[in-house]
């Protein structure tokens, strides 16, 4: 059993004291080139395992945790916009680490690093491929051998992600929270009286003195057609049948980098905040199960481009980036395991890449099992 608490306000995750994280839904890069980062389409909604006993399979109650509906070939990328102070990610798909490669193993490591370093990394799109770029986080099932678990570990028996995240160490988080009273207290006024009195202290949405809050644009608005939140299904059912078991895979890549971690990897504590198990479920099981309709798919890319609608470009002149790791690098994309994308690909216009960079607990506590 995981240590620490886990709770989901609405959409989003807090994942022990100050993380906040965010599954976006996001159009599909081709899998040839290196793109800008694709735009947000709203938010994947988020339910509780242990709210649907009766019709989630029995296995998933084991795991705990949340799910979330997402189409065959569907992409994602998980914003931590609103977290506060310095943390220690670990993302895991189908228990192989996103960042490193290597197999789960809820350990922090720096040979090689396993984990992103929040709130400098204001987002992660997909699996470290190194130089500056990542592979797209794209939706498959198990079984077809496409997922990173099944290319990298040569099985598909866990699917879905894991998330666990790392505080600050006692002392290191003393010195944090020192630094961060320093740098908000504002400058006395000069001598004779004559100053900005009254005027406020910058306020760092981000915190850590990371850099400003992340801009309006990547704000996810609400999915669309999402249904209202705390819908249940109709009465218990008796044996519920397994769900499709679904993976992330890769797709295109683009522009992003991998943040090296500055710190001392004793700064970080030893034991987890918080850790949790997120479940991607079919539009048709999330239907039998939850009672609600999955949103509709994304709309196309020739269309949001031809609307003239922004893409992305993110940089951080402060911040080093994490060299590719022999295993990820080898992962194929999907299309090789289902086949080619015929779907017309538009590319944006120069002037829709926007650049971005240098910027009481709610909700509901969820149930952590044994993954």
């Amino acid at each position: 059993m995981g240590t620490g608490s886990v709770r989901v306000d609405g959409n989003a995750l807090h994942v022990g004291e100050g993380v906040q994280i965010r599954f976006i839904r996001t159009l599909r890069l081709p899998e040839s080139g290196t793109h800008s980062l694709p735009p947000g389409l709203g938010e994947f909604p988020l339910r509780r395992v242990e709210d649907y006993p009766d019709t989630v399979p029995p296995e998933w109650l084991v795991k705990g945790g949340v799910m979330l509906p997402v189409y065959l070939r569907e992409a994602m990328w998980l914003s931590f916009g609103g977290t506060r102070t310095p943390t220690a990610l670990q993302v895991g798909v189908g228990k192989v680490c996103a960042v490193s490669g290597e197999r789960w193993s809820g350990r922090l490591a720096r040979t090689p690093q396993n984990y992103v370093v929040l709130p400098r990394q204001p987002w992660l799109d997909g699996i470290n491929s190194g130089d500056g770029t990542v592979r797209q986080f794209v939706a498959v099932p198990l079984g077809l051998g496409a997922t990173v678990e099944g290319q990298v570990t040569g099985e598909e028996t866990t699917g879905g992600v894991q998330l666990q995240a790392f505080p600050l160490g006692r002392e290191a988080l003393a010195q944090w929270h020192r630094a961060e009273r320093a740098r908000l207290t504002p400058p006395p006024p000069p001598a004779g009286g004559e100053g900005l009195y009254g005027a406020p202290p910058v306020q760092a949405a981000m915190g850590g003195g990371f850099g400003g809050p992340v801009p309006a644009p990547m704000m996810a608005p609400p999915a669309p057609g999402a249904a209202p939140r705390g819908a249940r299904p109709g009465g218990g059912r008796p044996g519920p049948p397994a769900a499709p078991a679904m993976g992330l895979g890769v797709g295109g890549s683009m522009h992003q980098e991998v943040y090296r971690d500055e710190r001392p990897l004793s700064d970080w504590a030893e034991e987890p905040g918080g850790r949790i198990f997120v479940h991607l479920v079919t539009p048709p099981a999330w239907r039998r199960i939850t009672g609600e309709e999955a949103p509709p798919s994304p709309v196309d890319r020739a269309a949001y481009t031809k609307a003239g609608l922004p893409w992305f470009d993110y940089y951080d002149d402060s911040a080093a980036d994490l060299a590719p790791t022999d295993t990820l690098s080898g992962v194929k994309p999907v299309g090789d395991w289902l086949g080619d994308d015929h779907t017309p690909w538009a590319e944006p216009a120069p002037g829709q890449v926007k650049p971005l960079g240098s910027a009481p607990r709610p909700g509901k506590p969820v149930q952590d099992g044994d993954w």
